[in-house]
């Protein structure tokens, strides 16, 4: 711990004497050469950004993050060579990301750990290694039936997001009750117990991992280095001028049901009205486009706004005679009969499910009374909302009631944006009451915000 404080101190003197010319004067543009006409810049930072926002990553999990030269050669792997990549990636995390977390919550693991998944599969659930794993989580085929995952001509549950990812935490662990140690764990993870200790053992009995790391197979020797590089380029990717690709579907989109019978997409789809190749999308387990009846009910993941479809013709997706229903009597969306409309402003961190728990009404409440087609919103967008009379009352009186004002013994001064400036240099030459405070003032909401000659308004810490 005094080691890590001593450095994280000497980086922030260094930032500080240096001013924001750290950034101006040594900041790099890569040209990529994948496309000449577009001429998109990529970012390149001097090794002192990249241990310092480290440093900072590393304040906040139980699994040691460091920096060095093999870590800055997989962080330009993603950022460089493989960013369209990485986009996708990017856009997929917002489809499997709260699955992982939900697991690692439920296990009291580190929540870095769902980057885990990034440097298994890249998030593709039907990726097949070369030596045979399969998965988000890339078990192969004995590993998998020690954490009961079934795999048959019919289904492989390796590919489960659900089932896999609990298999995958249930193992991890296992692997850190031996190691007692994150680093250990997950070379174990990638290599296998046996190879650990067969590379402790040949260094002498250390256990560092950075001491034993020559004694790994190759593969296992990279991995811990990519893990962090994947931690560190899942928060700063935006510094790399990389823009997420949208997924089709979002976590909030999902939701799953269970069945007892045997069923295909095929019908499933004639009767939902879900294209098969949605389905196979989010069941990518069922190999054959085929759920068999299995001793325990099997898990169907659909759109969540098909839930109901589902369920109210669940007898005719399992006997072609049963008369299909129509949705008539689905539950209505949009109504404003006796409601007062409100107009809500987009807050940063929230979204969809946020604001309809907020205003007691549903996500497709809200996307028609706005005509949105999509899941995107943005800080600062006005929507529309229709709530009850009493509702209605409650927030027109919370907006009335002066607000609270900060001490008038606060001192400010306002600073003008230079080139090379991020919001945290800003913090820290200022030594500012929190980041989060300089954000909230200014309304930024990601370093894009921040703009060569923006005026910010800085509260000076007593």
């Amino acid at each position: 711990m005094g080691g890590k404080f001593y450095i994280r101190i000497l980086i922030i003197l260094v930032i500080f004497i240096s001013g924001t010319k750290v950034f101006a004067n040594y900041s790099l543009i890569y040209e990529s050469p994948v496309d000449e006409e577009r001429k998109d810049s990529i970012p390149i930072y001097p090794d002192l950004v990249y241990e310092y926002k480290i440093a900072e990553l590393n304040n906040m999990t139980p699994i040691e993050l460091v920096y060095n030269e093999r870590v800055r050669r997989y962080i330009d792997v993603y950022t460089i060579e493989r960013r369209e990549h990485l986009a996708e990636i990017i856009g997929l995390a917002e489809l499997y990301f709260p699955i992982f977390e939900e697991m690692l919550d439920k296990y009291q693991l580190p929540l870095e750990l769902k980057y885990l998944a990034i440097v298994e599969s890249a998030l593709d659930p039907r990726a097949i290694s070369s030596s045979a794993a399969v998965g988000l989580w890339q078990f192969k085929i004995n590993t998998s039936k020690m954490f009961d995952l079934e795999v048959n001509s019919y289904v492989d549950e390796r590919c489960d997001p659900y089932k896999s990812t609990e298999a995958a935490c249930s193992y991890l662990q296992y692997l850190y009750r031996i190691y007692d140690d994150w680093q250990l764990a997950l070379a174990a993870y990638n290599g296998g117990p046996g190879v650990v200790r067969n590379a402790i053992a040949r260094s002498g009995g250390k256990t560092d991992f950075w001491e034993i790391h020559e004694y790994l197979p190759a593969q296992t020797n990279g991995y811990v280095p990519a893990f962090i590089a994947v931690n560190y380029v899942m928060n700063h990717y935006a510094d790399h001028n990389i823009k997420p690709v949208k997924s089709e579907f979002i976590y909030l989109d999902i939701d799953t049901v269970k069945i007892n019978k045997a069923a295909t997409f095929k019908r499933i789809s004639e009767v939902t009205k879900i294209p098969v190749e949605t389905l196979q999308y989010l069941n990518p387990s069922y190999k054959l486009d085929h759920i068999p009846k299995m001793k325990e009910p099997a898990t169907v993941i659909l759109p969540a706004k098909k839930i109901r479809t589902f369920l109210r013709n669940e007898d005719a997706i399992y006997d072609e005679s049963v008369t299909i229903k129509d949705n008539s009597d689905a539950i209505e969306v949009g109504k404003t009969n006796g409601k007062i409309k409100i107009i809500h402003e987009v807050a940063k961190g929230e979204y969809f499910h946020k604001i309809a728990i907020k205003y007691n009404c549903t996500i497709d409440d809200i996307k028609i009374w706005n005509s949105l087609p999509t899941n995107d919103l943005s800080v600062g967008q006005s929507l529309d909302i229709w709530v009850n009379p009493q509702m209605a009352r409650i927030i027109e009186e919370e907006r009335i009631r002066p607000k609270q004002q900060r001490d008038t013994t606060d001192r400010f001064i306002y600073y003008t944006v230079q080139n090379g400036d991020t919001v945290w240099s800003i913090a820290e030459k200022f030594n500012c009451r929190s980041i989060s405070e300089l954000k909230e003032e200014n309304n930024i909401a990601n370093e894009n915000d921040l703009k060569p000659g923006k005026k910010l308004k800085i509260y000076l810490n007593k």
